[in-house]
Parts: structure tokens; C-alpha cells; sequence
């Protein structure tokens, strides 16, 4: 019977069969198709692709002698192995999709590391995903914590969660919705417990300069960057907002700002209240309120997966062609089917992907809500949305509320992003006082699209960290 190999087949399995001896049959085969190795740091938990050829040539016994690093052999390289018969060929269980390696598209938005990452079980990614939980539960743990340390953690498993989820969901998205629920629920799962482990660990005082500019080196897949930082800039400025919302002061500056401000934009997205009736329970339902640990961590997660829907057209987001708004808006329906068909995801979770660029209804903003809206007047002609921003997912549901507060949080974090991003290559990236000024022209002055008193929280939330969220740009 033939030997099972698997993408984590140690290398030394090929080159010394027997346990003892090299075999130079197999290295010469090795050296001269020149093999990619998956190496794996033991003590940081990262994942890198290496010629052999090149490791060999520094250390012709490089798989010996260095104690951090694992080596193996993936399965694209045993399966061209396999033709050379090095690998004995073994018979494989049939597949619903062929594999492939990703094209040189997918791997500019989602780097070449992904590769590794795809070809993973879901209980291999379940038990990565385990990994980097116990990692950031120890720094939890410890009485006193280096921020270096801190960050370089973050760096090395943040960007691997991301892939993980995303691969997972892109294998989700050819099974049927039962298959698919049940193939991702324990790693639905585990990603939730994680999540709430990164919350714990990650603030405001956490994400400067230093670490986004680490995240941007840590992968050269753009999306995967993009994703990254949105997703831990989503976490950090909700932290900030829940520890905004428990001062009574700033929440009676946050209305000085409403009447002296912004009232009118209010009342034109509720032409049907009375302007004196615009205060801050309008604009939002029941009042700024703090976010409860189990809801943060729902909207975490949706922050975590909600690009999921560029998997199927990465090769316009990351190609030069010239912009299709029909393609653009495809990502976020993608993004919301495959979420709330194919997955256990909580539902706001769903949501955050398929609302956080409706933009309170503006032309240019898309998704859902205005769809669902739309449908729901049809059916209850009386109902008429009474406050701008809801935290209620059911809210949202039955129309009562514009917006879903996380999608607002998540629609500045993201244009943000986007804006100062210098991975676009469409769009020359603005430098953070140009990204502030074009999103208050744009966005708020001549057409309300994000929410201004949120905006106002973000720019504070900016300023408070010095940082600048992306890549050291400042403003005073």
C-alpha cells in the first residue's frame, strides 16, 4: 500500500526514505526542477514558500541543522514530484472542483503565501486558527506586556486568519448551502473564539504607524493588506467609540456638534421629522450606546470576512481595467450570499458585508438594504424609517432605521483605507490630512454618504492615536 502524502509532508520523507541516507537520485531531480518548500517558523507560527534550490545553496543541510524552521513539501510540488517518481502516485479521493493554483491575479491580491493556506484542510485551518488564539491568549495572560511583542504577533497571525476565512469560504462557495454550513461550522467556530481573543489584546494604543506598515510588508497580496488593516482598524475604533460613549462630556459635545452641524443633513435623510426633532436619539436609535462584548464580537467577525466577495472578480480588482460598477457591486452580493447561505456566521455578520457601502441610499453607494428596502415599502406601505442608525439587527430588518451601525463604522474605516492605500493602482494614495479633506468634501459636504457625527469620532479617534492608522502620516 502507497504512502499518503499531504501538503505537510516533511521533505526529509523524499530525501532519505529509509531514514538514513540521502537519496541523490531524488535531490538532483529535486534541484534540477528547482521545488518550492514550504517552510514553517515553530516559534512565530509564520508560513513562507522557498525554492530548494536557493536553501540548499545557502546550507546543503538546511533541513537538519536549523531548529526554528519546519520544511515540507506542498501538494502541488509532490503531485510534479509524483511525475518524476520520486512519490510513489496514490490514489486520491475524487474531488467536486478540480484544483488549481492560484493565477497571477489572485496571487497579487491575495499573495503567494495563500497558495499554502488553500491547499490546508478545514481541520488543518481549524487547528492554525486554535494556534493563534492559545498565542494571543498567553500575551493576554502576562502581567506586563511589550508592545513589540505584541505587535509582531499580530503582524505574523492576523494576515493568516484572514486567508484562512477567506479560503474557506472561496471552497464554500461551489457546495450546496447544508454541505457548506457543515463543512465551515467548527471553523466558524474557533474564528469567533479567536476573534474574541483579538479584542482582548487589540486597541487603539496598539495600532500605529509601525504596526500598519508592518502588516503592509508581512504579504505582498493587496487585498489580504487591505482586509488586515480594515479589519483591525474596525476592532480598534469601536474600542474607542465604547470608551467615548462612557463619558457624559464628550456625549455632550457629540451634541453641540448635531445642532450646530449637522441637523440639517439629518432631517433631509428624514424629510418627515421635525427638525427640533432631530437630536441624537434620532439620528441614533436609543442613543449612542455602549457595544455589549457579544455583539462586538459578532461585528468583529464581520469585519474580519467583508471583502469575501472579491474572490470571484479579483482579477478586475487587482487588474488595470477601467471601472465597472456592476462588477464592483458583485462583490458585496457575493459577499452576503456566501456568508448567510454557506456559513454559520451570525447573522450581523451577513449583514456587514452586504451593507457597508449603501452610503444612507446615495446613487453611488450599493448593496442590499436599499433592495430590501424597497421590497419591505411594497409590502407595508406605512412604514417609514424613524432614526438614521440602528445597533438592533431586527431593526434594520423591518426598516425602522437608514443604516446598521456596524456597516457606518465599517464604510469609514474602509474608504479610509482605500483612499490612502498606495497599492491602488488607479488612484494616486493621499497622504492622511488629504484622505480627511477629500472625505468630508465628498462624502459628507456635497453628498452625505458616511455618517458625519461618526466621522467627527473617527478623525478624534485619528488624532488620539497619532498614528495614522496606515502608514505614518500625522495631522495636528
Amino acid at each position: 500500500m502507497s504512502k499518503e502524502y499531504s501538503y505537510n509532508t516533511p521533505i526529509t520523507d523524499i530525501l532519505i526514505p529509509d531514514g538514513k541516507n540521502v537519496n541523490q537520485t531524488n535531490l538532483d531531480i529535486i534541484l534540477k526542477e528547482e521545488i518550492l518548500v514550504f517552510c514553517k517558523n515553530k516559534n512565530a507560527q509564520r508560513f513562507r514558500i522557498m525554492p530548494f534550490k536557493t536553501l540548499y545553496e545557502i546550507n546543503n543541510n538546511f533541513w537538519r541543522k536549523d531548529q526554528n524552521w519546519e520544511f515540507y513539501f506542498t501538494k502541488e510540488m509532490l503531485d510534479k514530484l509524483k511525475e518524476k517518481n520520486i512519490v510513489e502516485p496514490t490514489v486520491s479521493k475524487p474531488a467536486d472542483k478540480e484544483e488549481t493554483s492560484p493565477d497571477s491575479d489572485f496571487l497579487k491580491g491575495f499573495g503567494d503565501d495563500y497558495n499554502v493556506i488553500a491547499v490546508m484542510t478545514n481541520a488543518e485551518k481549524v487547528k492554525y486558527l486554535n494556534d493563534i488564539k492559545h498565542k494571543m491568549d498567553d500575551l493576554i495572560s502576562r502581567k506586563t506586556r511589550d508592545k513589540s511583542t505584541i505587535t509582531n504577533v499580530i503582524v505574523n497571525t492576523t494576515r493568516d486568519a484572514v486567508m484562512i476565512n477567506h479560503s474557506a469560504l472561496k471552497n464554500a462557495f461551489d457546495l450546496g448551502d447544508t454541505e457548506a454550513k457543515k463543512s465551515t461550522q467548527t471553523l466558524v467556530f474557533t474564528t469567533q473564539e479567536m476573534v474574541k481573543s483579538y479584542i482582548q489584546l487589540v486597541s487603539h494604543d496598539i495600532l500605529d504607524d509601525d504596526l500598519m506598515a508592518k502588516l503592509v510588508k508581512s504579504s505582498n497580496g493587496t487585498i489580504v493588506q487591505h482586509m488586515t488593516r480594515v479589519y483591525l482598524n474596525g476592532i480598534a475604533f469601536l474600542a474607542y467609540y465604547n470608551n467615548f460613549v462612557s463619558n457624559r462630556t464628550a456625549i455632550l459635545n457629540m451634541r453641540k456638534t448635531l445642532n450646530a452641524k449637522y441637523r440639517q443633513y439629518y432631517q433631509n435623510l428624514l424629510p418627515y421629522i421635525s427638525i427640533d426633532d432631530i437630536v441624537l436619539e434620532r439620528v441614533f436609535q436609543k442613543g449612542m450606546l455602549a457595544v455589549p462584548p457579544d455583539l462586538f464580537v459578532k461585528w468583529a467577525v464581520g469585519f474580519l470576512i467583508h471583502d469575501v466577495g472579491k474572490a470571484d472578480t479579483v482579477q478586475y480588482h487587482e487588474g488595470e481595467a477601467s471601472y465597472e460598477r456592476s462588477i464592483v457591486i458583485e462583490h458585496v452580493k457575493v459577499g452576503y450570499n456566501s456568508v448567510i447561505n454557506k456559513t454559520n456566521y451570525p447573522r450581523e455578520a451577513s449583514l456587514i458585508t452586504g451593507y457597508h457601502h449603501e452610503y444612507y441610499g446615495n446613487p453611488e453607494g450599493y448593496g442590499y438594504f436599499r433592495e430590501h428596502l424597497e421590497h419591505y415599502q411594497k409590502i407595508n406601505p406605512q412604514v417609514r424609517p424613524e432614526y438614521c442608525i440602528t445597533f438592533d439587527l431586527d431593526s434594520i430588518l423591518d426598516c425602522h432605521a437608514l443604516a446598521y451601525f456596524p456597516a457606518k463604522i465599517l464604510e469609514i474605516v474602509d474608504v479610509y483605507d482605500s483612499l490612502t492605500d498606495p497599492n491602488r493602482i488607479y488612484r494616486k494614495a493621499l497622504n492622511t490630512e488629504e484622505a480627511i479633506y477629500m472625505m468630508r468634501e465628498e462624502f459628507i459636504t456635497k453628498s452625505l454618504k458616511i455618517d458625519p457625527l461618526l466621522f467627527e469620532l473617527f478623525i478624534s479617534f485619528i488624532k488620539r492615536n497619532k498614528a495614522i492608522i496606515h502608514h505614518g502620516q500625522k495631522i495636528d
